[in-house]
């Protein structure tokens, strides 16, 4: 019976690692003849595996989806990373942190002396502001919605209208669960935060999938929060030449770009919310600024000037 059973671990892998395998191959790796294969399979299929049988000269078997999830077998390094993802997901905040857990505890328990160690050496520390809890019933509507292509109503926190959107694209971004979706009463592409989302029941009628602005989910999201209008890129976008060695300049220059001009000089761009703000930026470095362009980014260094000015204890 031990070797039995370590058969049919055995098997289970192989069946795991790839999607079709014939009878024939499968004897060959285990040193068995195809009729202890088959016998193996119907005894792994009483276990709740759901195996497909393929006809032919060879057989061919695959390890389908069931209606119940049955125990799942992994390699060392595949257990450590799952628990390592799951750790990350306790501490990353997104509201899945209770299920991560017990998910956490689940696999922590069964796993060897060996491996539990590993697990219990990577330990993962969370700075991150209060976020607002997301359950998981929610992403599990929107990604339905999303999957089915269907119209999500829905309860938003800014009003007490309904809101409806053609769900596209379920994505996170510090700690928190955003969905891409165009916005059919606004006629405009929506980022909405999931926590404000509360989904109504039923969802709408199908809909065929637009294209998202740029082709690229993740640019059109940080485009967006760059608060353009999601082809990419800053609103207000400056260069300036700055008296300082580049060293000093580029690990804080963000996604801006530097150039080196000497040992003492750089120029660098950067994009902003605004030109005040595109300004204040560039007088972070504590260095002499020469503005290069644009006119509009002059103008809002004269305005800090006259501001810092006044705040120092001068004449507004």
């Amino acid at each position: 019976m031990p070797k039995t059973s370590a058969r049919l671990l055995s098997l289970l892998s192989l069946l795991q690692v790839r999607r079709d395998w014939s009878g024939a191959d499968l004897a060959t790796r285990l040193d068995v003849s195809p009729r202890t294969v088959r016998r193996d399979v119907d005894r792994l299929r009483e276990l709740g595996y759901p195996i497909a049988a393929a006809k032919g000269p060879d057989g061919g078997y695959r390890l389908g989806a069931g209606s119940e999830l049955p125990p799942l077998l992994f390699d060392d390094d595949q257990a450590v990373a799952l628990a390592a993802a799951l750790q990350t997901a306790v501490v990353g905040g997104g509201g899945l942190e209770e299920a991560a857990l017990r998910a956490l505890n689940t696999v922590r328990q069964v796993m060897p002396s060996r491996l539990r160690r590993r697990v219990d050496m990577f330990q993962v520390t969370a700075i991150e502001e209060p976020r607002a809890a997301v359950g998981v019933d929610v992403l599990t509507a929107l990604s339905a919605a999303i999957h089915a292509r269907e119209v999500l109503r829905f309860d938003y926190a800014d009003g007490d209208v309904p809101r409806r959107a053609e769900p596209h694209h379920l994505v996170t971004r510090r700690g928190r669960w955003y969905l891409v979706a165009w916005d059919l009463d606004r006629d405009d592409w929506r980022v909405f935060r999931v926590d404000r989302i509360s989904p109504r029941i039923p969802t709408g009628p199908r809909f065929t999938a637009r294209e998202l602005p740029g082709g690229d989910v993740s640019a059109f999201v940080t485009s967006r929060f760059q608060g353009s209008d999601g082809a990419g890129g800053w609103p207000c976008r400056g260069e300036v030449i700055l008296h300082a060695p580049l060293s000093a300049v580029a690990p804080f220059a963000r996604d801006g770009v530097v150039e080196e001009l000497g040992p003492d000089r750089c120029r660098l761009t950067l994009g902003a919310w605004s030109w005040p703000g595109l300004a204040a930026a560039f007088g972070a470095f504590d260095a002499d600024v020469e503005v290069v362009g644009p006119p509009e980014l002059k103008a809002a260094f004269g305005s800090l000037a006259r501001r810092y000015a006044a705040a120092a204890g001068g004449t507004p």
